[in-house]
């Protein structure tokens, strides 16, 4: 009895230390990647190491090294006369391996130390990712609202050059204090990018979204909000302050508003009211028929023209059409840059419609929108819808606010010269609200992305 448990026992170690040598062995040979440019420095440091013994042979007239020499051939005579050359010489060749593999490790080890206390992750499995994502594609997103920082939760993991252009026009809840009491723009919607983007981003989302209970002034507003209001206040527009935040929070990409101007949107109904305010828009209750915004043509900001003139993949969406996405397209200038660029170029249509906004809107419907917004222009060449309809609790769920599943017009859709991308991209939670699933719409969306990039894939991660 005793005996057989002392088996199993032995046995169980042994696997176990075959898995982690067999780690061990990979996690080296990691190291000799393509792409990491690690082969190259090895190269050279073995280079140099030679160079240096030479240059100190050559400085003491070879004497000591003569000396040394002699000593090595001596005590290599001495194993060759124990053992046939066939066995010593591997063997020492294995323990000079051996021995040089030990102290690379060794040294990793303490970096990784220094580097990443406490971390699950070997340095080389952090290196090989940034790598990976730094290799990604420049993707800039356009849009606002949770819609725009749910689709950047799931682009962050295959490419790290992402820029998330983010509509200022947001006039409602804590931003709208803010921008009445201390004239800055509206922090809500870049908040929550800057928190989707984040490596730590599960931590900072509850931060940056922690609203304040009590106190003076406090009540109702938003970590995230005053923290992004004090760094403009610090750094002096809110186009710096995001950099610097971006920079203390590790984001990997770049958020930046549309505009720096204190932009407000208008949207005329079909009964003749207008009405003016971002949050006042869908409380009003009417078919929106025009939209637009005062000043009437706001500046871009440079660097959200740029990074769209370098896009790789542009995409717009998803969010509210009228107060999310629509709103970034009243800069001309991004409208114009976006129309001008040759990269691939998607929108992604909603996946309920939105009492207020879109209420009775199709997939055609909301298309018609954009391109009216910015002069009837085709500003992407296809559409993301989702193909399957939601739970019948969550259809009894938005049914009671008045809002149903989009219908695809397909006949509609394919007139006005849009391919059609059908996908399972939802996301229900368990009270039934419908979202976007940030992993599946990333997925596909990179999917599309690499079929349609003209040369085929662009260091698209698997």
């Amino acid at each position: 009895m005793s005996i057989g448990f002392l088996r199993q026992a032995l046995k169980a170690l042994q696997q176990q230390s075959r898995g982690r040598t067999s780690h061990r062995v990979n996690q080296w040979f990691k190291w000799l990647s393509p792409g990491l440019a690690i082969k190259r420095w090895l190269l050279i440091s073995l280079g140099g190491v030679l160079l240096a013994i030479l240059g100190l042979a050559i400085s003491v007239r070879l004497t000591p090294i003569f000396w040394a020499m002699e000593l090595v051939r001596g005590f290599l005579g001495v194993i060759a006369g124990i053992l046939p050359h066939y066995i010593s010489g591997p063997l020492v060749l294995l323990g000079g391996i051996l021995l040089l593999l030990w102290g690379q490790t060794r040294t990793v080890g303490s970096i990784t130390q220094v580097l990443r206390p406490g971390g699950d992750e070997d340095l080389i499995d952090v290196l090989m990712a940034h790598r990976r994502l730094y290799r990604g594609p420049k993707i800039v997103v356009i849009g606002g609202g949770t819609g725009l920082s749910t689709l950047l939760r799931g682009l962050k993991t295959y490419s790290a050059n992402i820029t998330a252009i983010v509509t200022v026009a947001d006039d409602g809840g804590s931003s709208g204090r803010l921008r009445q009491e201390f004239g800055v723009l509206p922090p809500g919607d870049i908040r929550n990018c800057v928190a989707a983007l984040a490596d730590e981003e599960k931590l900072l989302t509850e931060l940056f979204q922690y609203r304040f209970k009590a106190g003076d002034g406090l009540t109702g507003h938003s970590f995230g909000n005053l923290f992004l209001t004090a760094m403009t206040d610090i750094t002096g527009d809110l186009e710096q302050a995001v950099a610097a935040s971006s920079k203390v929070l590790a984001v990997r990409g770049q958020v930046l508003p549309a505009t720096l101007s204190d932009v407000r949107l208008w949207a005329e109904l079909e009964d003749g009211r207008r009405i003016e305010g971002e949050s006042s828009i869908p409380k009003a209750g009417g078919k929106i028929v025009k939209i637009g915004c005062i000043p009437a043509s706001p500046p871009a900001l440079p660097a959200a023209i740029k990074a769209i003139k370098e896009a790789d993949y542009i995409i717009v969406g998803p969010g509210s059409l009228y107060t999310s996405l629509i709103p970034n397209l009243l800069v001309p200038e991004i409208a114009d840059a976006i129309a001008q660029s040759t990269a691939p170029r998607i929108y992604i249509c909603n996946i309920m419609t939105q009492p207020g906004e879109t209420q009775g809107y199709t997939v055609a419907d909301h298309i018609k929108a954009i391109d009216a917004a910015c002069g009837d222009r085709q500003l992407f060449d296809a559409v993301l819808v989702h193909k399957k309809s939601p739970s019948e609790q969550s259809l009894m769920r938005y049914a009671q606010q008045n809002s149903h599943p989009v219908f695809l017009d397909r006949e509609d859709v394919t007139l006005l010269g849009r391919r059609i991308v059908l996908a399972n991209v939802l996301y229900e939670d368990e009270t039934g609200c419908v979202r976007h699933n940030p992993q599946k719409l990333a997925r596909v969306l990179l999917r599309w992305y690499s079929g349609n990039h003209h040369g085929g894939k662009k260091n698209i991660p698997s």
